[in-house]
């Protein structure tokens, strides 16, 4: 073997050393020897999630460091920290311990980075021969490396790899993880325990619940599940966990480049114990009670909340229209489809009462053989304890209407104002249930209005709707006659 061949392998052999971040520290420009922490040095991790894509991570790690000035790098931070909310501090000797500058690399290591970096700069290019196998070895100069290689091999030019390429050395800021690279001083050089909390995005969460109602949907029993989502580029192994419901308030920054990310399967914790909640300011806390990992690309799901026997209320809903009061319509539609809702209190004497994050709510129920079918979902805003939960599950298949414009006339009125109509309509409800059903009609009225006639007496929950609750018979129909004057 020759003496270049060595020379090479030794190169290849310092290369693999450096990509893996193992035990050769990176020199700075001012002479310092760079110290480095990893996930190894880590005794705890605390993060808190916020909604909208942002994270509060504290890491504490124990950290040996020379008395005076010295170079740390820290490694395995997220990907998409912001560095400008970066805080490092000693919590064990904090005398004589700040930071005089600090650096985000972000720049990773890959093939075509380390490509990258070397245009301008000469290399090796290794070919094999394709009968003995034996390698040649040529300098080269890289002349380009976007969207494909160009290198100069002594007189000629060359596109494309020829052969493998091997570099002297990896550049100092290309790196195999995100790393925050701090200058500081220390007053000490005993260990000492550093947290370096910063905000992040890339981890996000938000609440899903499940829930299933009895047979006579008079009552449904719910939980509630937690969904983490980590893109941001590195694992919290044991972390304590808390998240934040609510909507808080950020100077938005211009737009940050999100990675592509791969997920791992769906992992859920165990449904006990559940998270513990308190207020916090003008939002609500939720804390894991134990810690958990948060594995890097992984999706994973810890309970929230369960409840069962929660009283609910089922309503069958026909929803109105304003237009049709200042026209004439004739008929207004053919088998109307009616809205199935459902709404339950979050009180503790319905067994709930603690705050609800916005989420999505999916709703089961049981077939006559036993088995659990999805019968609708609705999404929910934070809703706090004492407040009802409204859903909408989905039309009626069973209940239709139809709907008619049966008089029209105008009063009064010659301007764009002043306007005074009267109109009279029917709604037949249909039921083709084995039982009876009890429909909600609610009737938008626009400007002053006043009922003159109806069928059945209406309510007035607010000032422009009229509210009638009309029982449709088993396998039968109601009719649904009023006239109405409106003052526009």
């Amino acid at each position: 073997m020759t003496r270049q061949f060595f020379k090479m392998l030794f190169h290849s052999l310092l290369l693999a050393c450096l990509a893996a971040g193992g035990a050769f520290a990176q020199q700075s420009g001012s002479g310092l020897q760079e110290k480095r922490t990893t996930l190894e040095d880590q005794q705890q991790v605390a993060v808190t999630i916020y909604n909208e894509d942002l994270a509060l991570v504290r890491d504490q790690r124990r950290v040996v460091l020379d008395k005076g000035e010295n170079l740390l790098a820290f490694r395995e931070v997220s990907a998409l920290i912001r560095p400008e909310t970066a805080l490092l501090r000693s919590l064990s000797h904090p005398e004589g311990f700040f930071l005089v500058e600090q650096n985000f690399d972000f720049d990773l290591l890959t093939p075509q980075k380390l490509l990258e970096k070397y245009v301008g700069r000469s290399v090796q290019v290794v070919r094999s021969h394709p009968q003995t196998g034996a390698e040649r070895f040529e300098e080269a100069r890289v002349l380009a490396a976007a969207g494909g290689v160009v290198l100069q091999i002594g007189e000629r030019i060359e596109t494309g790899i020829p052969g493998r390429l091997v570099y002297p050395d990896v550049p100092a800021n290309l790196r195999d993880r995100p790393t925050l690279v701090t200058r500081l001083n220390s007053g000490s050089e005993r260990p000492q325990q550093l947290e370096l909390a910063y905000l992040t995005g890339g981890l996000s969460w938000q609440a899903d619940y499940v829930a299933e109602l009895s047979p006579a949907d008079d009552q449904l029993d719910l939980s509630g599940w937690v969904t983490l989502t980590n893109r941001s580029g590195t694992s919290y192994r044991q972390a304590r966990l808390q998240l934040v419901a609510g909507d808080v308030h950020r100077a938005r920054d211009e737009l940050r480049p999100v990675p592509a990310a791969r997920f791992q399967t769906l992992a859920a914790e165990a449904a006990a114990p559940k998270m513990a909640e308190e207020a916090l300011f003008e939002y609500h806390l939720y804390t894991l009670e134990r810690p958990t990992t948060i594995a890097e690309n992984q999706t994973k799901q810890v309970a929230l909340l369960g409840a069962s026997g929660v009283p609910v209320t089922k309503e069958l809903l026909l929803q109105g229209s304003d237009y049709y009061y200042s026209g004439s319509f004739g008929e207004l539609g053919r088998k109307l489809k009616v809205g199935v809702f459902v709404e339950f209190e979050n009180r503790e004497q319905a067994s709930l009462g603690m705050p609800l994050p916005r989420g999505i709510v999916r709703v089961y129920k049981q077939d006559s053989s036993g088995g659990a079918q999805f019968v609708g979902e609705d999404r929910i805003d934070h809703t706090p304890k004492n407040e009802k939960v409204r859903l909408k599950l989905g039309e009626a298949f069973d209940v239709t209407a139809d709907k008619t414009q049966t008089d029209f006339k105008k009063l009064a009125g010659s301007g764009r104002y002043n306007y005074i109509f009267e109109s009279a309509y029917r709604i037949e409800l249909k039921n083709a249930k084995p039982e009876q059903v009890t429909v909600k009609v609610a009737e938008p009225m626009p400007g002053d209005w006043e009922m003159v006639s109806e069928s059945h007496p209406h309510r007035k929950p607010a000032a422009g709707t009229a509210v009638w609750e009309i029982p449709v018979p088993a396998e039968g129909k109601a009719v649904l006659e009023y006239r109405v004057r409106v003052k526009l």
